[in-house]
This record gives C-alpha cells, structure tokens and sequence, in this order.
C-alpha cells in the first residue's frame, strides 16, 4: 500500500523563533491524527532544519524546500544535499513552480539534484505542474510528460521507487484557484500510467502522488477521495498549526 503524505511547505516565511512555535504545536496536534501509513512533513527554510528535527521525533518529518545541484566546493550561499541530511532532515522539495519560475531551474538541473538527493539519502518530493496558458491552450499533457521524461525517468528502478511526485497547477499556487477533484484525479491518473510505461505496474501502484495547488480544510476532503490523490503539499494552510492537522484528518475521511 502506497504512503499517504501531507507535506507542508513554509516557504520564505517565519523566523526563527515563529517556527519553532508553530512547528511545535503542529507536533502536538498532529500525533493523534497520523494513521497507518501516513506521514506528515514539514519543509522549511534551512535555519529550521535542525531545531524541527530534534523536535519532531516520530510524529512530523522534515524537509528542506532546495539543495545544491553540486555535492561541496565554491559555491557561497548554496546548501549541499549532505548538509541537509547531516541536521536530520529526510525529504526535500525539488522543480517548485517558483524555483523554475523564478530561478529558472531546468529539467536538466531538476535532474542532477535528485541524483544527488538520493544518493544523500534524501527522499525527494519531485514537483511537476503546468501554467494557465499550458492548461488553456491544452498542451499540458505534453508539458507534464516531459518534465517527467528529463526530470526523472533516467533513474533506475531502485532510485526511481524512492520518488513522492507533487502534481501543482501552476496556475492554482497562491491563486486561490483550484482543480477540481476530477481535473486532478485526471492528471493524477495520468502521470501513474506515465510512470506504468515507464516502470510497471507494480513501482506505478506504489508511487505517492501529491496534489499541491491551493489545497485547504475545505477542499481537501474532496481531494484526497479520488483514488490516485495520496495527499497534499500544503502552501499557505501550512502556516496555520489548525489547518495543517485539519488537512491530515482530511486523510481518514
């Protein structure tokens, strides 16, 4: 059975002391609420890393939101995937719309750092997502299949099933807008049968597959109810102790 993940990403927000507070009582919160195999992360800004680590114990896991595409060396302001791993985080956020967008991150980039990633023993969660003109202009198939193609159907088998995909709308990041449970199911269901073609059945079925695109309390419920939707990385609900553990109950409805 496929891991069901809510992963929270804080973004550029919170100081040190504000994170540490709310992270806190995501953790008190949470504990509860986790079932089976469900797994809640939070992925934060790399001051957070270790705090929220020692704090987290078995309840909430940590993230960061980027590393380096390069293991060490000259290259100031940069953060190394060892180094992430080394202050007790597990996953890492990679191909965020605002990375590509704003950093103008490639595929090609995308995919040395989730070499990188996994060879840390970093477990990535590899974000792929289309823009409103893409989506109205009905090309987002193919935009979705190549950024699955050069981003990280070069991995083995073996690397490949360590993989959490993140599908985000683009268009539906910070928006308010969001898919509908049968728009996401769709691209959902198409990126397992990409995943068919490429790997088979069996690494398809066990895939984790994120829904992240304005999902909230109110949505997601309906969300998570449609059968290839495994969870949600979680933008702006995430800031909220009370929204974040509403999604994860939203999990075992």
């Amino acid at each position: 059975m496929r891991k069901q993940i809510v992963a929270g990403n804080w973004k550029m927000n919170l100081d040190y002391n504000e994170g540490v507070s709310l992270f806190s009582e995501i953790v008190n919160m949470v504990k509860d609420e986790r079932k089976g195999n469900q797994i809640a992360i939070i992925c934060s800004p790399f001051i957070h890393l270790n705090s929220l680590a020692k704090l987290g114990g078995n309840d909430v896991k940590i993230g960061a939101q980027n590393i380096s595409d390069k293991e060490s060396g000259a290259y100031t302001g940069e953060t190394s995937a060892k180094m992430v791993k080394s202050v007790g985080a597990e996953y890492v956020i990679l191909g965020h719309s605002e990375r590509r967008q704003y950093f103008a991150e490639s595929d090609a980039l995308l995919a040395e750092k989730t070499k990188i990633a996994l060879a840390n023993g970093l477990t990535p969660i590899f974000c792929i997502g289309e823009t409103l003109d893409e989506r109205n202009n009905g090309s987002y198939y193919e935009v979705l299949k190549k950024q699955l193609v050069e981003g990280i159907f070069s991995l083995s088998d073996v690397d490949f099933a360590k993989i959490v995909i993140a599908y985000e709308p683009v268009w539906a990041i910070g928006t308010g807008l969001t898919a509908s449970p049968e728009q996401a199911q769709d691209i959902h269901a198409f990126i397992r049968s990409e995943i068919e073609a490429n790997y088979g059945f069996n690494i398809a079925d066990d895939t984790t597959i994120l829904y992240g695109g304005s999902c909230n309390p109110g949505n997601a419920e309906s969300l998570f109810s449609q059968k290839d939707i495994d969870g949600g990385l979680i933008g702006g609900a995430s800031l909220k102790s009370r929204d974040f553990t509403d999604i994860i109950k939203a999990l075992n409805s």
